[in-house]
């Protein structure tokens, strides 16, 4: 009886049309983490991003590598109560300076301060890189988008948190509201991002452009 039954549930399922079963979830792979992975500028202000999002954005740094395994990376999570004092010293995109971006009522509410327990050299930089597109990508499957901010008053980030060790990179994270495209570009273009009718453009080179010939 007990085959029969799951005979007839097997014939059913699959009598019924494609649309109707129950569809996978589309895998969460690098080529897409990639593709949504852009830089936003303006967020979704009614959007709160909480503690425990940004932990587990910090997470990943357990997991990924480290030069010599040193590990010297630190890492301050701001909420949205904070985030006043690091929206009063930075500016997004520089590329776009006629715009004054964050647009009033788009700001990020949550940021990720990375610090470093050792003086910056080139191998803090590489740890830096790899530790920063890692928390970014964590970040996009979460739902979330981010922006590296490195053009920002140290001593006064470093003093406005009160921060042991001296402040590298800031991320912003939020939900991103823009509409980005990415663009081939050749290598005598232009790699400037720039916005039209509302669409933030992002020049990338193609693949043929980045090969060193044999």
């Amino acid at each position: 009886m007990a085959d029969n039954y799951l005979g007839r549930k097997m014939e059913e399922y699959l009598a019924r049309p494609a649309s109707d079963r129950n569809p996978r979830k589309p895998l969460a792979t690098l080529g897409r983490l990639l593709l949504k992975n852009r830089s936003h500028r303006g967020y979704d202000s009614r959007f709160i991003v909480r503690e425990d999002q940004l932990r587990r954005i910090i997470e990943v740094n357990t997991r990924i590598p480290s030069a010599q395994n040193r590990q010297v990376l630190r890492f301050r999570p701001v909420l949205s109560d904070e985030a006043p004092a690091i929206l009063a010293g930075i500016r997004l995109g520089g590329a776009l300076p006629d715009l004054h971006l964050p647009l009033p009522g788009t700001e990020p509410n949550a940021f990720i301060i990375i610090c470093s327990t050792v003086a910056e050299d080139r191998y803090v930089d590489i740890d830096l890189g790899i530790s920063a597109q890692s928390m970014l990508l964590q970040a996009t499957e979460i739902g979330l988008n981010g922006l590296c901010i490195g053009s920002f008053d140290r001593d006064r980030i470093r003093h406005e948190f009160r921060l042991p060790f001296e402040p590298l990179l800031i991320l912003a994270i939020g939900r991103g509201i823009e509409k980005i495209e990415l663009i081939p570009a050749g290598s005598g273009d232009s790699l400037a991002y720039y916005r039209r009718n509302g669409t933030h453009y992002v020049p990338k080179l193609r693949t043929e452009e980045l090969i060193i010939s044999r």
